[in-house]
This record gives structure tokens, sequence and C-alpha cells, in this order.
């Protein structure tokens, strides 16, 4: 019963929101003993306090795969559905970073593409630091706005596969999203400013064609269309390595066949063959001995029918 989604919960893309953490990390969750004594009973309101006191992020760890309370935080607020604004206060929260990173986590696993990009994309001007922990057990330092960049670009997180996004610049192209402006591409316009006012040099107008290149769009498109040719560079690297794994497997069982093949024929060793050779002959003797005794057995029974008859 603990462990059950509640009654009024929306289904997330087609299935209960606990599903799109996988099976076997569930049940550790469940398993956990954080789980059952911080996690058992909590409810949207309560479930803020169990954040603040969080003081790392990451997925499994250990050999056993033990979940981080970060973990099992992301699958209670999966559980219990939490309204749209109590997770957004997750995200606007600026004095617990780690609630913040929380409440990112839950909006990029439930939100539509168009929620991710409106209230993910300004987090990427945070950049305090996270401690994470590893799937080995230690503990790095990343920031905020590289969780959040991983967020919004990988397809994995923690050991959950996370859904499928719209590409940005496709929805921009849609108007359902406007144009991103970087807070880098401000400053690098102030510097630029600063400096034209220093050097005190009349202003040239800008051609059509430096128009075009400080576009904040086209640079944002440009950023799209890199960031999808390193995902498919990556796809593919992937692909070569599932390949190489496979060929591997396959001359590994095609070697393990032949050293089966060479054990059996060692096996048969000329002891071997010679008891098999005196088997054979003393079956043969016996079939021998046998028809003998039934040669014998006939004549001597046509011997006495010949004296009585004749």
């Amino acid at each position: 019963m603990a462990n059950r989604t509640v009654k009024d919960a929306k289904s997330i893309r087609g299935t209960n929101p606990q599903f799109l953490i996988e099976k076997i990390i569930r049940s550790r969750i469940y398993e956990c003993k954080y789980w059952k004594e911080e996690c058992f009973a909590l409810s949207a309101e309560l479930i803020v306090d169990k954040a603040m006191e969080l003081r790392y992020i990451g997925g499994i760890y250990g050999g056993n795969i033990k979940p981080t309370p970060f973990l099992c935080l992301t699958l209670k607020m999966l559980q219990i559905q939490p309204e749209k604004d109590i997770v957004v206060e997750f995200i606007k929260n600026e004095e617990f970073k780690y609630v913040r990173a929380l409440g990112a986590l839950y909006m990029r696993l439930v939100g539509s593409s168009i929620e991710c990009y409106k209230y993910l994309e300004p987090l990427l001007n945070d950049s305090r630091k996270l401690r994470h922990q590893t799937r080995q057990g230690e503990f790095v330092l990343v920031h905020m706005d590289e969780f959040i960049d991983s967020l919004l670009h990988e397809e994995r997180m923690f050991d959950i596969i996370l859904p499928r996004m719209q590409k940005r610049h496709v929805l921009e192209e849609a108007n359902e999203l406007e144009p991103r402006i970087s807070a880098l591409d401000d400053d690098a316009d102030d510097n630029m400013e600063t400096s034209g006012d220093e050097d005190e040099l009349p202003p040239e107008k800008p051609t059509k064609r430096e128009d075009r290149k400080r576009s904040p769009q086209r640079k944002e498109r440009d950023r799209s269309k890199e960031r999808d040719r390193k995902h498919r560079d990556r796809e593919r690297e992937r692909e070569r390595e599932r390949e190489k794994v496979r060929a591997d497997r396959e001359r590994e069982k095609h070697r393990e066949r032949s050293r089966s093949r060479e054990r059996r024929h060692r096996s048969r060793t000329p002891e071997r063959r010679e008891r098999r050779e005196r088997k054979e002959e003393r079956t043969k003797s016996r079939r021998d001995h046998d028809r003998h005794e039934r040669d014998d057995r006939r004549r001597d029974r046509d011997h006495r029918n010949k004296n009585v008859y004749g």
C-alpha cells in the first residue's frame, strides 16, 4: 500500500508516473532504509522539509545498487504527484540548491518540452557547486548549470531514462517558444559597448551580414545544430562500441565451443577405445555362443522327431 501511486494521480506519457524509473531500481528504493523510515506517509508539504535536508545529488551507487536519498525523494514525488505550483517553487528556490535540483529533475521527467525549456533554461545562469555521488560511491563537484544542461540534452540521468524532448529550434519555428538570449551574449554586448566608449570612436553602422551574425536567434540555432551534431557523433560512437562488444561476445562463444570440442576429443583416450573394443568383442562372442546353442537345440529336436516318425 505504501508504494502505490495516489488514486487521483494523472498518467505521465500514458503510464504510471512511478514507471518512469526502471523496475529494478524501484524495487531497490522500496527496500532501502531511507524509503521506509524517511519517506513513509510524506505529503507534498512535508517533502519540502526532507528536500531541505539533502546534502548531495546522485542516483544509485555500490555493487549491490543502493539508492541515494535524492533518488528516493524523486520517486516519492512521482508517487504523490505534487501540484505544478509546488514544483515551480522548488525550481525558483534560491536558498536551497538541492531543493532546486530536485524540482528540476522532477520537471524534466513529467513536464512537457515547452515547460522544461521555460523553467529549466533560466537555471543555466546558476553556477553554484553541487556534490554528486557517483556510481562508485565517490563524491565529485559539479555546477548547477552543468546539471541543468545535462537534463536538457542527455538521454539518461542518475540511471533514469529521460523522456524525449522536442528540439528547441523546432518550437521556435512553430512560434511556441521565444528565442533564448544567453547571459553571456548580454555580457559580450556590454563589453563591446564599454570598449567603444573608451576609444571614443564614432559608431559604425553594422552591415546586414554582421546583424545576422549577432542575431541571438541565429546563435541559438547554430548552438542547437552543434549540439545535434555532437549528439549524432555520440550515438554513432555508442553504436560502434555496441557492435564491437557483440563481435567480441560472438568470438568468445566460438572459442568456447572450439575448446569444448577439443576437450571431448582429448577425452577419447586409447584406453577408452580399447575398453570399447573389448566390450564389443564380448558382446559378439556372447551373440555367437547363443546362436550355436540355438543350432544345437534345433538339431537335437530334428533328430528326435526323425527317430519317432522314422
